[in-house]
């Protein structure tokens, strides 16, 4: 008979041996608790071989481990501890509980014949490490005889991802199409994550259209897996696929969606989608209100991001982390820290939640309460600084001028310094020129990132200002030899719901010739206000008249040009770049601002920039 009741359950738990120890023969725990538990065992045993299970399953559902391992000594007790089916159950319960070292050890005690051993071993390593088990657990099945099933796949490519172990994936990849499991939407969901995390998102792409009869999970798959590989034009191309496929979308759906267009500041893609949660009753859901904090404050809506943010159910750390990181992002400090003070007071942050603070600290150069945060997440929250957090405190001590303790702090930190640091540390040395630092930042940059031409032209600019033109023409030479080139930079606008992109000096545009005599009419009422062009960024061997042509017509002014001519007087602009801003465009938008009379915001890759009457958010540092 089957145990009917939750009371039953615990009433019958209640009763059981309390053991000390484990695993020892069922003969010495029969004699020790002989007396006591006689009758108990008699009559569990020949009447109710069927309330084991039930039990096991009540403790498993519970993650009640302690009631488990009673009821494992009981099991020994009655001479049924090693039972298959039951035994099965104990690796079950002892997995799912963490306790994975009783787990294997019970494991190696039973037969091997039991794929769904197997499986329940190798998830409860796939979920808590180490995953070097679960992998080779995998390969010992196939030792024993036995072909992996479509729970097995999923397990041991679960733990490939979390070591991205991508040939041991490809491995396993070959043995799915081998035994016909490829085309499970499980086992396929499971393979497209495992090449995502890996960052073979095409891969990833080549597995999800060979299956074509799809569930919802598949396609969350293949949005998550274009979404974490920074593929966002590509996921919202796929949700339309989805929807002219006629899947229902999901909350998860949703959030993957709407993180997309934060990572491109995609507002109108953005507002569509919350429209859509709106009209279906996703909005309602948590999750989905925290993706629309981070995609208004990413899209430069912050006032809507915080609106939404105070009419969440419950606040939680995500939550927190994701309102704290828009207010840094753009310039807000002060509003930034109150909201960690009101955070602390709820929830206990977590590291994401300190990365929000130092940058807010960074974007206000507030040195002192910088150093206090990073001192107290260490100290009151046992948080280990990670790589970001030292990139910001870099980047504040180095704009503050302290290069030398910025650079100290490097050199002791407990994590490797990755590029992040590094170019902060660099760019520190642009800002007040110090040549032999930024030297030996662009050695270390050059060691991790060799193709990138950006930090090449930041030293050249350093040279430049020292008036060591040697400098210039090695590092130019050193380019080209390299065969390096710079970024193209791109700026975009969206105007009348229609997205426009420029690159510097572009004349692609139908309005091209309208665009450039916008620039010049305003260039001459900037030059009439003080303005002078600043032509050191200029990487190339030209005259000046064509180093300040060029400086003229870079991205972020041609979007703008078409931004005056394209809308109403007053209208706000808001400009998105894939690369910094740099210095001249930064004065030059202040004075275009203000002759125009027009807020201007500039999306650029560190920052929002929101200029008006010619002065900006960013107080000038960035």
């Amino acid at each position: 008979m089957l145990l009917q009741t939750t009371t039953e359950v615990k009433r019958i738990l209640s009763s059981l041996v309390n053991p000390t120890t484990f695993f020892v023969s069922p003969r010495t725990i029969h004699h020790q608790y002989q007396s006591r538990y006689h009758s108990i065992a008699s009559t569990v045993q020949s009447t109710l071989p069927l309330d084991y299970a039930s039990l096991l399953q009540f403790c498993m559902n519970q993650r009640a481990i302690e009631p488990g391992r009673q009821l494992h000594a009981h099991l020994c007790l009655t001479g049924l501890g090693y039972d298959t089916k039951l035994a099965t159950k104990l690796v079950n319960l002892y997995s799912v509980c963490g306790s994975l070292s009783n787990a294997h050890r019970l494991f190696d005690r039973i037969p091997k014949s039991n794929l769904f051993l197997w499986n329940v071993l190798i998830r409860g390593y796939a979920w808590n490490g180490p995953y070097e088990v679960a992998i080779s657990l995998y390969y010992n099945i196939i030792d024993y005889g036995l072909v992996p099933d479509n729970f097995t796949f999923p397990f041991v490519l679960k733990a490939c991802s979390a070591l991205s172990a991508i040939d041991v994936g490809r491995d396993i990849h070959e043995h799915a199409i081998r035994t016909g499991w490829e085309m499970d939407v499980f086992v396929g969901a499971a393979l497209i994550d495992m090449y995502a995390k890996c960052g073979c998102v095409g891969d990833s792409r080549q597995v999800f259209d060979k299956i074509h009869v799809r569930d919802v999970v598949l396609w969350n798959s293949m949005l998550a897996a274009y979404s974490q590989n920074g593929c966002a034009e590509e996921c919202l191309s796929l949700c339309g696929e989805m929807a002219l496929a006629g899947v229902r979308p999901t909350v998860a759906t949703l959030v993957i969606a709407i993180s997309s267009t934060a990572n491109i500041a995609a507002l109108p893609q953005g507002r569509e989608l919350h429209g859509f949660s709106w009209r279906h009753g996703f909005e309602i859901q948590d999750n989905v209100k925290t993706a629309l904090v981070d995609m208004y404050a990413k899209s430069g809506s912050v006032k809507v991001a915080r609106n939404l943010f105070e009419r969440l159910t419950e606040k939680r750390i995500v939550s927190w982390n994701a309102i704290i990181a828009g207010y840094a992002m753009h310039g807000h400090t002060y509003g930034a820290l109150d909201l960690f003070k009101q955070m602390i007071q709820e929830a206990w942050p977590d590291h994401i939640t300190f990365v929000g603070v130092l940058s807010a600290c960074r974007h206000g150069r507030l040195l002192g309460e910088g150093r206090s945060y990073f001192e107290s997440m260490i100290r009151d929250y046992r948080i280990e600084p990670t790589v970001q957090h030292y990139t910001c405190m870099v980047d504040l001590l180095g704009h503050c001028g302290r290069l030398d303790e910025a650079y100290n702090l490097i050199m002791q930190m407990r994590v490797v310094p990755d590029s992040g640091v590094w170019g902060a540390l660099l760019n520190a040395c642009k800002i007040h020129g110090n040549v032999e630092l930024g030297e030996l930042a662009l050695e270390r940059l050059i060691e991790l990132e060799p193709d990138d031409a950006g930090n090449y032209v930041i030293l050249s600019n350093i040279y430049a200002q020292a008036g060591k033109w040697e400098g210039v023409a090695k590092l130019r030479k050193l380019m080209t030899d390299s065969g390096l080139k710079k970024s193209i930079a791109c700026s975009w606008i969206e105007v009348k719901n229609k997205v426009h992109a420029f690159l510097s000096g572009d004349t692609s545009h139908p309005l091209s010739d309208e665009i450039y005599a916008e620039l010049k009419r305003v260039g001459g009422l900037m030059a009439e206000a003080g303005y002078v062009p600043n032509t050191a960024p200029v990487f190339h061997d030209v005259d000046d008249d064509e180093k300040t042509r060029m400086v003229c017509s870079h991205s972020e002014r041609l979007a703008i040009a078409f931004g005056l001519i394209s809308t109403p007087p007053g209208t706000k602009l808001l400009i998105t770049k894939n690369l910094r801003v740099c210095e001249d465009c930064h004065v030059a938008i202040k004075f275009i601002s203000k002759i125009t009379q027009r807020e201007i915001t500039i999306r650029d890759v560190n920052r929002y920039h929101h200029i008006k009457d010619g002065v900006c958010s960013c107080g000038d540092y960035w």
